[in-house]
């Protein structure tokens, strides 16, 4: 994270800093974007472990999907010398912060609980910042699946889609019978978030990490790239003109109420389902996206905890992350998530079946090889390189972009320092 990049973006929102308090003793002030239904009933189970410890919960929630306002208002504290206590950051995001020395040693917790041992190396990894834990992971979600409406699909005569050419089968026979095929938030993230789980689709997890992750440019100007722009370019035909702006519990809520049938989206979504009373295999129905069965994008939420003076902010951070890795925790938050537990250890007796089907498919892809960070949801590559992947990815939902445009000004943006 350049420092200059830092400080242009305080400029959009000095507001904040006015508002910036001290935090005070046995009180943790934790900024995180978890708003929808399902999160916030989330979030407030945290808050109740942490107050049950005599430790004072003081909410800094910043509303937007990815988080982009949470990161703005973040560095608008940081630079102005008031961290929060704690923040919802993730994947490469942890690396650049723990480069501007920002980021607090939170060893004695991880030491403590044995997270070492505990933790799937990929998720203790992602963690630590020269070599020492400074976050407390949340939850795994899996990036790849595809909701869908039954109902919607029993009336229009459809199948579940494990294909691409079942897909738009399958797509064509819900527009026919009078609903949206596919739901959508035409937001840079959600536009990047069906583009990936298309290339991982379409390509397999071998060509996705090269293109996504190691960044190969033979890869992202090939035929495989250009063959998952003209896929994506096809989807959008199934997507309703009211689609650009949309957030993504708005777009899940379409599916919910039968308005849609299907909607790519993270697990995150399986939350917004479940606070709406509804039952997995019964009134909506999780399925790997078309082509992903044997493959995996994983989006690990995380609270990394900030520098702070005060003696006792500084204890109550470690109780933080203690509770963010208690059983009892990792079983409330993922229930009420949609996601599943970092920690292996956790008994599946209260998960749903597409829970169970997501820790299945993440052994069976971490076994195989086939388990890959999002790159949609800051967990693949830097901050600077996904913000001009979504610019193009973007521009190709909301264009008469060609594929081969697309996968040429993809190459670019992996370039952007």
């Amino acid at each position: 994270m350049k420092l200059n990049q830092i400080i242009k973006s305080v400029f959009a929102t000095t507001a904040l800093l006015s508002s910036a308090a001290a935090v005070h003793a046995a009180e943790v002030e934790v900024l995180h974007y978890w708003t929808s239904g399902g999160e916030a009933k989330s979030v407030a189970e945290l808050k109740k472990i942490m107050e049950a410890k005599g430790v004072t919960w003081k909410d800094f929630a910043v509303a937007g999907g990815a988080g982009e306002n949470a990161t703005t208002a973040l560095k608008a504290r940081v630079i102005a010398g008031s961290p929060p206590t704690a923040a919802q950051i993730k994947g490469p995001s942890i690396q650049e912060w723990g480069q501007e020395g920002v980021l607090a040693n939170i060893d004695a917790a991880a030491t403590a609980g044995k997270w070492d041992s505990l933790l799937p190396k990929v998720v203790s990894n992602t963690m630590k910042y020269q070599g020492h834990y400074v976050a407390a992971p949340v939850n795994v979600h899996r990036v790849n699946w595809l909701w869908i409406n039954p109902e919607v699909l029993k009336k229009a005569g459809a199948k579940v889609p494990t294909t691409w050419p079942e897909f738009f089968d399958a797509a064509d026979k819900i527009q026919k019978a009078g609903f949206i095929a596919v739901a959508q938030g035409g937001q840079p993230w959600q536009d990047a978030t069906v583009f990936e789980t298309v290339a991982l689709g379409v390509g397999g997890a071998d060509f996705y990490n090269k293109a996504l992750v190691k960044l190969d440019p033979a890869t992202l100007t090939g035929p495989t790239m250009v063959k998952t722009f003209d896929t994506l370019g096809k989807i959008k035909g199934y997507i309703d003109k009211d689609a650009p702006g949309r957030d993504w519990n708005l777009a899940t809520a379409m599916v919910i109420n039968g308005k849609a049938g299907m909607q790519f989206m993270g697990d995150w979504a399986k939350g917004e389902f479940t606070a709406a009373g509804k039952q997995p295999g019964k009134d909506f129905l999780c399925a790997p996206a078309p082509g992903t069965a044997k493959s995996y994008t994983y989006n690990i939420d995380s609270i990394a905890m900030f520098k702070v003076k005060n003696p006792d902010s500084q204890k109550a951070q470690l109780t933080l992350a203690t509770a963010i890795m208690s059983p009892e925790f990792q079983e409330v938050f993922n229930l009420n998530k949609g996601s599943i537990p970092v920690r292996p250890d956790i008994p599946r007796t209260k998960f749903d079946s597409c829970a169970i089907e997501s820790m299945d498919d993440m052994a069976a892809s971490s076994k195989a090889g086939t388990l890959e960070p999002s790159m949609a949801h800051g967990m693949a590559v830097s901050s600077a390189v996904q913000g001009a992947m979504f610019d193009v990815v973007s521009k190709f939902m909301h264009s008469n972009m060609t594929s081969q445009a697309a996968v040429q000004a993809l190459a670019k943006a992996a370039k952007t320092q």
